[in-house]
């Protein structure tokens, strides 16, 4: 019987164990897409507790806390201390067997803190004391957590708005990790709520310097915007998206639309995905024309629960995967781009497992030889990014693309105890590659090419594809 968590932990041959040793252990960590706060990277926050860092909007852990019958007060109150949260914690984690959670808990103690007693109510006295001692001394800073995980890279993910101050000073500090923003501009295509619209205008018009009062005046504002991140050393946008949008349009038709929304005007559904369609667009060919890569995360149904939406807000754990018919929508989009040699380099992530063999198949439509793995399958996304959802991208992946051009692996977080999602991503790649290697189904004669392209996934096409 194998010793939970032991050095070799998911990895099932001896080949396995070599690759992730030998290969993927050592390498580096670009986290290419992560919702850390830049504030607390610029000012090296010191973490007050283990429950801050831990459990503060990481909703992962608050799903878990309410389906084991947690009031909410010990999740999300304020009136309740941080000891209190995390001991209702610590008696969760037992219930957590079988969820990625139960694994991801103890693999972050063991990495972050050295410990590796289990979590449970006789523990969590003891182990709460004892990470925050740890978290009080310099070492557990936030640019401490990130130096202790050999992190090279973050990309922060940020609104055109944003003044990308704190990127400014944590390198003007000359911290030797780059911190590095990207492009989230959902809010300037939102226009679901023409107040809310117009609010934005305003915000984009400020920051900008840009008079808003026609579409070109934002198109203009927005550009503004996108080469001042570029400045700051931005090469990736992201966009979070329900579905595709690729209605036909014309430029006098969004000029309209803009008019009736700017002026306060709700639109029609068809207006709606019109102008979607348009910015979609333009955004894109934006990224295109300076080399940056376009992230897509489409899939989601956010905010389900209308009365904790309304008592907590967004992003509070009431998510869940959706079902959308995309695959038309999505070629149409990048076909659109590609037959005007305006289609950046692409990653797209699925949050509906269904979807992966239809990524892996859409990707390779676009791929037009200008750059190795030009359009991208992300990897494993919320809730599928744990060892079967990794699994199963990985392997359509495999079968439909190459999974050796891969660029591997991200945190999608804001905890700075989230990087070792990255170690157990490359345990599962060096699993997978493993097994296949002592079934006969790889040559065993070619590993050290095989550990090179172990390297590659884990580090080197990051880099490389990105060009940090």
């Amino acid at each position: 019987m194998k010793q939970f968590l032991d050095k070799d932990f998911l990895l099932q041959t001896e080949t396995a164990q070599r690759l992730y040793h030998e290969h993927a252990a050592p390498q580096p960590i670009i986290d290419y897409h992560c919702h850390l706060i830049p504030e607390m990277v610029a000012n090296d926050h010191q973490f007050k507790s283990l429950t801050e860092i831990w459990l503060g909007g990481d909703h992962y852990k608050w799903r878990a806390m309410r389906t084991n019958g947690i009031d909410e007060k010990f999740i999300t109150g304020k009136d309740t201390s941080d000891f209190e949260k995390f001991e209702k914690w610590a008696q969760t984690v037992p219930y957590t067997m079988r969820n990625p959670l139960y694994h991801w808990t103890h693999l972050e103690l063991k990495t972050g803190f050295g410990i590796e007693k289990l979590l449970s109510p006789k523990t969590a006295r003891e182990i709460y004391d004892e990470c925050n001692a740890k978290l009080a001394t310099p070492e557990y800073t936030a640019r401490g957590m990130m130096r202790k995980y050999k992190v090279q890279v973050v990309c922060t993910t940020d609104d055109p708005i944003d003044t990308l101050e704190h990127h400014i000073k944590t390198r003007q500090d000359g911290f030797e990790i780059k911190m590095l923003p990207t492009w989230r501009p959902d809010k300037a295509m939102a226009v679901e709520v023409p107040e809310n619209f117009r609010a934005y205008m305003e915000q984009l018009s400020r920051v900008s310097g840009v008079t808003i009062s026609v579409f070109d005046d934002m198109i203009k504002a927005l550009q503004v915007r996108h080469d001042f991140f570029a400045e700051q050393g931005c090469k990736l946008s992201d966009h979070g998206i329900e579905e595709f949008y690729a209605e036909d349009y014309t430029d006098a038709e969004i000029k309209s639309i803009f008019n009736k929304v700017y002026g306060g005007t709700k639109l029609s559904q068809e207006e709606i995905l019109k102008f979607k369609s348009a910015m979609l667009v333009i955004f894109a060919e934006m990224d295109c024309e300076k080399g940056w890569t376009q992230q897509f995360h489409y899939g989601a149904i956010r905010n389900n629960n209308s009365r904790y939406f309304r008592q907590l807000g967004p992003d509070t754990g009431f998510d869940s995967i959706g079902t959308f018919n995309t695959a038309q929508a999505m070629s149409k989009f990048l076909n659109r781009l590609d037959t005007n040699n305006k289609l950046a380099k692409t990653i797209l992530y699925n949050l509906n497992p269904s979807d992966n063999e239809m990524i892996a198949t859409m990707i390779g439509n676009f791929q037009d030889g200008t750059v190795p793995g030009k359009i991208q399958f992300g990897s494993g996304w919320w809730f599928l990014d744990q060892k079967d959802g990794m699994e199963k991208q990985m392997n359509a992946l495999s079968v439909l693309g190459l999974l050796s051009r891969f660029v591997g692996m991200l945190t999608d977080s804001r905890s700075f105890l989230s990087y070792p999602r990255h170690e157990y991503f490359r345990r599962t790649l060096c699993n997978l590659i493993g097994n296949d290697v002592e079934q006969g189904l790889l040559p065993a004669s070619e590993l050290d090419f095989i550990g090179k392209m172990v390297e590659d996934i884990s580090y080197n096409n990051a880099k490389n594809f990105f060009q940090f």
